[in-house]
């Protein structure tokens, strides 16, 4: 009787904590906070009470990394915008350069598309030296070259002193959709698996030990990285696979939420089999931080039917960039909208959209 009890109140609380979630988002700031471009719950709020109602269509509504269209002549088209404004421009492992290459791909591989064309911006402060401009250029070639991916136009600004940060880059994407890929939240089913191609929070952990303030010494490289062929991979090995995503700002944790909110369903993600490196793991627990919401730019997270984990994870790990590839939960519907991590000892905790901005302008 008393653990019938217990499930019920378990049950009477998840209840109330998912109601809360769905509320109609409201913004009560006057004016920006960094908190509103680190990918949670400010951003999310920011979106839907200012930027969606503003353009509202059945396309941006999915507000997934890209849009897919039909154009009527063959395969859909797969199209994406991005921009990056990460501080340090040159970190452990990579640099605003290929950031901005690999960034742009990997929405594209998350709709399921082979990237086909990109272009760049870029917005240069007054002042910036020459030199790390060629440095910069030519990382984004480099990184373009080595993808197969071409930058086909682009433009140039420049600003007054301090009107900007040295230099932002802007991107768009072009690419073809995989012959038979269906990629939707609507889709996922309980049971499904969770698959994450590799180690998180190698990225924003990188990015955190550049800028040197914190006075630490990890030594951990971003995980930078182009994901379109892991990705045309898992797809030839699991032509069933549910959704994709790869996890940028916010985290595992934020793109979990993402996932329960669009597709009415729970995620349970089981603490013992997330990959985290021990240089990440140990910097994220000297400054309080959880690995699941610090940001990744090389992994890819994807839901696939329970029978295809297996296939999908060896198909991911016959891809460097998805070396460590494994399973790292399940879909449920024992609680629909809300991420549960079921701990070492055995219990459960809930994993909630990012609030605030631990680590601002990693992208």
């Amino acid at each position: 009787m008393a653990a019938e009890d217990d499930f019920e109140a378990r049950a009477a609380v998840l209840a109330r904590v998912e109601s809360w979630r769905r509320r109609a988002p409201k913004l009560a700031d006057e004016t920006i906070t960094m908190a509103h471009g680190a990918g949670g719950r400010a951003g999310q709020s920011l979106i839907e009470a200012v930027i969606r109602p503003a353009f509202s269509n059945p396309v941006l509504d999915a507000l997934d990394d890209g849009a897919v269209l039909d154009i009527g002549d063959g395969r859909p088209m797969a199209v994406t915008t991005d921009a990056f404004v990460v501080t340090p421009r040159r970190f452990n492992g990579g640099s605003i350069g290929d950031l901005a290459v690999n960034g742009t791909i990997n929405d594209l591989a998350a709709m399921g598309a082979e990237p086909a064309a990109l272009t760049v911006s870029l917005v240069l402060e007054e002042g910036l030296a020459v030199d790390e401009l060629r440095a910069i250029v030519g990382d984004l070639a480099r990184a373009a070259s080595a993808a197969g991916v071409p930058v086909v136009t682009g433009d140039t600004k420049v600003v007054e002193r301090g009107a900007a940060d040295g230099c932002y880059i802007t991107t768009a994407g072009l690419g073809l959709v995989a012959p038979g890929a269906q990629l939707d939240a609507a889709a996922v089913r309980p049971s499904d698996a969770v698959v994450l191609s590799g180690t998180i929070g190698d990225h924003g952990v990188a990015v955190m030990v550049a800028r040197g303030d914190l006075a630490l010494a990890a030594d951990v490289a971003s995980d930078t990285a182009p994901l379109h062929e892991l990705v045309a991979a898992l797809l030839e090995a699991v032509p069933d696979t549910r959704w994709l995503r790869d996890p940028t700002r916010g985290g595992v944790a934020s793109i979990c939420n993402e996932l329960a909110a669009a597709s009415g369903l729970g995620v349970e993600l089981d603490e013992s089999a997330l990959p985290v490196r021990g240089a990440v793991a140990g910097a994220c627990e000297l400054l309080g931080l959880d690995p699941l919401y610090i940001a990744n730019e090389g992994k890819m997270l994807a839901v696939v039917p329970a029978e295809d984990a297996s296939a999908a994870v060896a198909a991911m790990r016959s891809c460097e960039a998805g070396a460590d590839a494994c399973v790292v939960g399940a879909i449920t519907d024992e609680h629909p909208g809300l991420v549960l991590v079921r701990t070492g000892f055995g219990g459960t905790r809930i994993v909630d959209m990012l609030v605030g901005d631990p680590l601002p302008r990693i992208c």
